[in-house]
């Protein structure tokens, strides 16, 4: 089933279709996405997300449904971890509200894109070469045991950025923002707006985060169909996640530390694997238990008052 094209194709369309119906319908004008509204589209994806994965066991099977529910979870997870980067990147360059779906929008669908050949490309290598499976393993561990030891404080600078860089040095840009707009054209010349940069910033920060959450699903899961329908779902809802925790994020700060363990558990699976088989099954009971319990440790351990 999920190498037929037309599964594909019909997969695909859905998406767009999705896509198309937020643009041109639901968010045709620029506002400020209130709690309520972003409450109600991350109540949808996740009802979809998991529609879907009904789907999925009713025509593929159990493993498969779990690879999903698995993969989705990480991805979702990790997406949590990484809303709050998002947010700093607004604070920086003082993004108004309402133009922040714009950017998010647009920046998913960037994100799509990539994903897309990343995991293309990693399944393909992972096929043809067996002992990359250990490298990964490595590097999931190496990537978790970082995130615990960074404390969850990532740093925005902006002026660091190569991407940023190269923009500024090759492409004229605006003094300020020009309505929602990512460019502009002023005396015949077409001037990027401070907007685009904001969106260049969110695209480059994704790739980094690409590189934690899809060497993850791949060590789930190999099946390219899984690991990309997983990351699109998780992606869809990303954005009404962001509107619906943006002031709750700095609750959960321990969240990054079961990220980090999650990270660890799945490169330490895979390390193990050619002498220990964990079931799939158990695979999710620890990630959902790691997620749970840290969230839940933040809210019983909150933050004192000055360290917020």
């Amino acid at each position: 089933m999920e190498n037929t094209p037309l599964f594909w194709a019909a997969f695909t369309a859905f998406v767009l279709a999705m896509l198309l119906l937020d643009l041109l319908v639901f968010n045709r004008k620029a506002h400020v996405v209130q709690m309520r509204e972003a409450l109600g589209w991350s109540a949808l994806w996740i009802v979809l997300s998991l529609c879907f994965n009904y789907l999925v066991l009713r025509t593929m099977g159990r493993q498969p449904a779990l690879e999903f529910l698995t993969g989705y979870l990480i991805e979702k997870s990790l997406s949590v971890d990484n809303l709050f980067v998002f947010l700093l990147i607004f604070t920086y360059f003082r993004v108004p509200q309402e133009y922040q779906h714009k950017i998010l929008f647009w920046g998913i669908i960037g994100a799509l894109v990539l994903r897309a050949v990343f995991i293309l490309v990693g399944a393909a290598l992972l096929a043809k070469f067996h002992f990359l499976l250990y490298l990964l393993g490595a590097f999931l561990v190496y990537t978790g045991v970082k995130m615990a030891a960074s404390a969850g404080e990532p740093e925005i600078d902006p002026d660091a950025n190569p991407v940023v860089k190269f923009l500024s040095r090759h492409l004229p840009i605006t003094s300020k923002l020009e309505g929602g707009k990512f460019f502009v054209r002023k005396e015949k010349l077409l001037f990027a707006t401070p907007l685009f940069v904001v969106l260049v910033m969110v695209e480059t920060t994704d790739v980094v985060f690409a590189a934690d959450s899809i060497p993850a699903i791949l060590a789930v899961s190999r099946n390219t169909f899984i690991v990309f329908t997983s990351n699109v779902f998780a992606l869809l809802g990303l954005r009404a996640l962001y509107f619906a925790l943006a002031g709750l994020m700095q609750l959960f700060h321990y969240l990054h530390y079961g990220l980090a363990l999650i990270l660890v558990f799945i490169g330490g699976k895979l390390l193990v694997s050619e002498f220990v088989h964990v079931p799939m099954s158990i695979s999710l009971g620890v990630v959902g238990v790691l997620l749970l319990g840290s969230v839940v440790l933040s809210l019983l351990r909150p933050l004192p008052k000055k360290e917020e």
